[in-house]
């Protein structure tokens, strides 16, 4: 039951809201995704809430973190120069109080909401299926890229696919939300800053940010 319940939420629910007539805002179905996925948490008594939080293991993985983050924004930075140079930072330079806005907001709204769904609650919920090591950062990784298919294009699926085994591993190290999150916050902040932003974003969004040259 759970290898169903595990296709019919991370595969079937992604695939039917991408393709659906209805342009539903995907942040507003994450929220809701994200209130029932705490919820079971909550009421799992074998389930240890600290994991939510535990900032205080941070300063002992930062500076990996953010040795990683350097190298990947610099090839980043010139894979955009090289290929779309016209996009390399024009988010900050055509609209900077947007962009700020989206640098202080997106880490709160969306980040931490696929944080609790993506690592907390699928490593909890589906252990029994997947283990605890490899198969569960796999599950975790796969789904998480599989949700993207929102934003129909194959850079954000690969792009995700790389970037969700990098979180749920950064997850099962630390048993931190706040550790992955920091680190998901990052890539996600560089990717809108360096001229990827348009890739990974959905329906309304997208027009708005078109409006806004967000790229």
């Amino acid at each position: 039951m759970r290898a169903i319940e595990f296709l019919l939420l991370f595969f079937a629910g992604p695939a039917l809201f991408a393709y659906s007539r209805h342009r539903i805002p995907a942040i507003p179905a994450l929220w809701v995704l994200t209130a029932g996925c705490l919820l079971v948490l909550l009421r799992d008594p074998g389930f240890d809430r600290g994991r939510l939080w535990n900032a205080a293991v941070f300063p002992g993985y930062a500076p990996q973190i953010l040795a990683l983050f350097a190298g990947a924004a610099v090839a980043g930075a010139a894979v955009v120069l090289r290929f779309a140079p016209g996009v390399f930072l024009n988010f900050p330079r055509s609209n900077p109080r947007l962009w700020a806005l989206v640098m202080l907001l997106y880490p709160v709204l969306s980040v931490y909401p696929q944080g609790i769904v993506y690592r907390v609650f699928v490593f909890q919920r589906y252990r029994e299926l997947f283990g605890a090591g490899g198969g569960m950062v796999l599950a975790s990784a796969v789904a998480f890229a599989w949700v993207h298919i929102v934003f129909r294009n194959r850079l954000a699926l690969v792009l995700t696919f790389v970037a969700g085994a990098l979180f749920a591993i950064r997850y099962l190290q630390t048993g931190s939300l706040f550790v992955s999150a920091a680190e998901h916050a990052l890539y996600g902040c560089g990717i809108f800053t360096i001229g990827l932003g348009r890739s990974f974003v959905h329906g309304a969004g997208r027009r708005f940010a078109q409006a806004g040259r967000f790229s």
